[in-house]
């Protein structure tokens, strides 16, 4: 039941913008553009957030789902 909610959950943020928190504490935003069945991301026009306000652009990436720790969908 859980899945099924997360799944469409993420369907309907395909298109817009997450913020993505990574094991280790890295923190990425990205217009989401699709995903699968293991939680695999693909991000567009993706940048990876610092503590001290500070973005690095790091453009198309694929974030492997099991480093994935929460997805923030669009408000």
């Amino acid at each position: 039941m859980a899945a099924d909610m997360t799944v469409k959950i993420l369907d309907e943020s395909v298109g817009n913008v997450v913020l993505i928190n990574l094991k280790g504490g890295k923190v990425i935003r990205g217009n989401l553009q699709g995903f699968d069945q293991h939680m695999n991301l693909v991000l567009e026009d993706s940048e990876e957030l610092s503590e001290d306000n500070k973005t690095n652009g790091l453009g198309t990436i694929v974030v492997r789902g099991d480093n994935v720790v929460m997805i923030s969908p669009p408000r």
